[in-house]
């Protein structure tokens, strides 16, 4: 299994070509080439095949990173697809849009003067050519069980979950408030980072498996939480957090400040096709405007890479912390840097100027000064140092945080933390209701989508055992 691997001692990290800025920065699609079969092969070969794979371990699903580099440096890639798919359920996904830079790539044990070997794309390779090739398939069960279970919410955890119940046999029916499946996964993440069609298929698939999806389907509008408790066997709660964190700054009821959720959602649907009257007004197009983004994350990343290709007539992000201490993918940064994003670092809002619509953005200097409990650094004001910045459109990326589930699914009984997330048992996704699990951001806030897959697998585990527990309990009572 060793041949053709350990080439990092000759052979270059390289990624798969990239589209020039000036090219990209005119439309959505993504903005790296597909790797060629012999760059995929020789890129795995860089994997040293280390004894303890520090790839796998800092992968939220544990990934059998190592091995499917060697199947694929090897030639067998249906092999490589087979053992990638079996611990993630959207690998296409995963490839596209997790921050390598951080977690398995960051990890790699070869990084250190030699730079990691390109996991993310090697992954998005395999399974990409697995689609090409005919070896992704639905479903098919075994044994169909009589007991179903409800999940709330068709993002990356309650899809991850609702694909495991259904491999296990269960009825698995997905209820969403949106009109597509994926929820932020779609509206959220722009296509230059996961064109849509990739999440589509992926949908497909799992309706083709046996997933039943109920589409603008509101929990609390077209039924309560205990309404559909009474209805399956369990209930996952996947509903993300939507709400999203403000700033109480003077000027923040002028016109043209908007959340960031809002702008994206808003360009994404255009792109899908839908008419938006918030984009047809201009009220959310960036088009021709000086635009200030504010938050340091992968969705103020977002932001800024989308109002580039909107036209935007200038681009910048301000952030109060510098570039090592801001906790978007640096990859990220790269990007919108050459796509001519300005990045005002250890800068902060201090209000908004404007009488009926924003104009500018009053900012002050920052420095950092002494660590809190967490570690990082605390930015801190430097006294005099304010200044202005033009801006016509200013987006808010300062987060989200939960809704008040108790009162939004009519159950009081739920319990959630001071933060809004709902209280769940470690690894088991149990929350304090019977039957009740909950996954992903609206448990841990805001996340990333591996984890959320990670979650929906534990839950689903959980799940199993305990309604495996429960068919063995009547069977037993029938029986005497």
């Amino acid at each position: 299994m060793s041949k053709n691997m350990l080439k990092f001692v000759h052979l270059e990290k390289s990624m798969p070509a990239k589209r020039a800025a000036e090219a990209r920065r005119d439309d959505f699609q993504e903005i790296y080439d597909e790797f060629s079969t012999d760059k995929a092969a020789e890129q795995s070969g860089r994997c040293s095949q280390c004894g303890i794979p520090y790839c796998q371990i800092h992968c939220p699903v544990q990934n059998n990173i190592p091995d499917w580099l060697n199947l694929t440096a090897n030639g067998r890639l249906e092999e490589a697809y087979e053992l990638s798919q079996a611990t993630n359920n959207f690998p296409e996904i995963c490839g596209r849009i997790c921050p390598q830079d951080r977690l398995c790539e960051g990890s790699c044990v070869i990084e250190k003067g030699f730079d990691s070997v390109t996991i993310g794309a090697v992954e998005k390779y395999i399974t990409d050519t697995a689609w090409e090739k005919g070896w992704v398939k639905p479903t098919e069960v075994m044994q169909e069980l009589d007991q179903s279970v409800g999940i709330i919410g068709a993002g990356p955890g309650g899809l991850a979950a609702a694909d495991e119940l259904r491999k296990k046999g269960y009825q698995v029916h997905v209820y969403d408030r949106y009109d597509r499946v994926g929820g932020l996964l779609v509206y959220g993440i722009p296509g230059f980072k996961l064109e849509k069609d990739i999440v589509e298929k992926r949908a497909q698939l799992l309706s083709d498996g046996g997933i039943i999806f109920h589409m603008n389907f509101e929990v609390g509008r077209d039924a309560s939480l205990s309404e559909l408790r009474a209805k399956h066997d369990a209930i996952v709660i996947a509903t993300g957090v939507y709400k999203a964190r403000d700033i109480s700054l003077p000027g923040s009821g002028v016109n043209g400040i908007v959340p960031a959720l809002d702008f994206l959602t808003t360009s994404n649907r255009k792109g899908l096709g839908d008419e938006i009257a918030a984009f047809e007004d201009g009220t959310l197009d960036a088009a021709g405007k000086n635009v200030v983004v504010i938050g340091g994350g992968d969705t103020a990343m977002d932001c800024v890479r989308t109002a580039v290709r909107q036209g935007a007539k200038s681009v910048k992000c301000l952030y109060r912390r510098d570039r090592k201490n801001m906790p978007g993918s640096l990859r990220e940064v790269q990007n919108a840097e050459e796509e001519g994003v300005e990045f005002v670092w250890l800068s902060a809002p201090k209000a908004f100027l404007g009488d009926e619509r924003v104009t500018g953005v009053k900012a002050i200097n920052m420095h950092l000064g002494i660590a809190d409990s967490t570690g990082r650094q605390v930015p801190v004001e430097i006294a005099g140092s304010e200044h202005d910045i033009p801006c016509d459109l200013a987006i808010k990326a300062l987060g989200f945080d939960a809704e008040d589930l108790p009162a939004l699914f009519d159950e009081p009984g739920l319990e959630v933390s001071r933060w809004g997330t709902v209280m769940t048992k470690r690894d088991t996704g149990k929350t304090n209701l019977d039957g009740v699990y909950a996954i992903g951001d609206i448990v841990r806030g805001a996340s990333l989508v591996v984890w959320a897959i990670r979650d929906g697998q534990d839950a689903s585990r959980a799940i199993h055992r305990d309604l495996a527990e429960k068919r063995t309990t009547s069977e037993s009572a029938l029986a005497s």
